[in-house]
């Protein structure tokens, strides 16, 4: 491996210094630097800061199929981030060894008319504000009728995205290994609806049903789009994936007891 994609969050300074040692570690090494817009060059990206700078990232890293990603968390939460500082340099030598597992998270593919979108973490339909009115979206599965929600929305989640927007809805968390797209109505009119798992091979579409209503297409909390009634939104998995370099030193329900705080007392 000669190529290596750098990305880190400009807005914190830990980061930013970190990058720099980051840097300096592969140059010494032998390798090329490269930055985001380069990455369909690349053997390997690493991705220094939070979350959210690796969802920001993905959308360019995934269009190269070959390349995979250390993801080094110096955000505050961290659950696609696992990589931790203090053992982001031993994980750095066993790349360059060749002594490491990767871990593929699935992408959805979103299309709104003749516009189309990926997410890493979840898709969301939404209505226009706090003091807009609750708005009815129909769902559909396969062409088969599955739902009219009447809520603030609908969140569509990936298993990665199970513990992230779907998570504070009411959702359950999905292993990332599972090939499942997760369904969590927002604060719906009726109590007894509830998140629905549904087969990672559907294509779910999704309608606003109210005439007066405009609703709201969210990507990964970053892309808002209106839309209107009538128009159709296409949710499948797309062929794309994210690889990701597995930590040596934790596994998943690992993960989830550290950022959840499963078993801590509350008092």
């Amino acid at each position: 491996m000669k190529k290596v994609c750098l990305i880190y969050n400009r807005g914190k300074v830990e980061a930013l210094e970190f990058y720099r040692k980051t840097k300096k570690y592969f140059v010494d090494n032998g390798l090329e630097i490269y930055s985001l817009e380069d990455a369909w060059q690349c053997d390997f990206a690493v991705v220094i800061g939070g979350d959210g700078t690796l969802l920001k990232a993905a959308k360019e890293l995934i269009e190269n199929p070959d390349i995979f990603v250390i993801a080094v968390n110096m955000g505050s939460l961290g659950f696609i981030t696992e990589i931790k500082e203090q053992e982001a340099f031993d994980t750095y030598d066993r790349v360059l060894d060749g002594d490491y597992q990767l871990e593929k998270r699935r992408v959805l593919d979103i299309s709104l008319s003749d516009r189309n979108f990926h997410a890493l973490n979840e898709v969301v339909i939404s209505k226009g504000g706090m003091l807009t009115k609750l708005v009815r979206i129909g769902v559909y599965s396969n062409g088969e009728y599955v739902n009219t929600y009447r809520a603030d929305g609908v969140i569509v989640a990936t298993p990665t995205g199970s513990t992230a927007y779907s998570l504070s809805a009411g959702g359950p968390i999905i292993k990332p290994n599972i090939k499942a797209m997760l369904i969590t109505p927002i604060a719906p009119h009726n109590l007894s609806t509830r998140p629905v798992v549904v087969d990672g091979d559907e294509e779910l579409e999704f309608i606003i049903e109210d005439l007066e209503r405009v609703g709201y297409l969210t990507v990964d909390g970053e892309k808002s789009f209106k839309i209107s009634y009538g128009e159709k939104v296409r949710v499948r998995y797309s062929d794309k994936t994210l690889k990701l370099v597995l930590s040596e030193n934790r596994d998943y329900y690992g993960v989830l007891r550290e950022k959840l705080k499963w078993g801590d007392r509350l008092c």
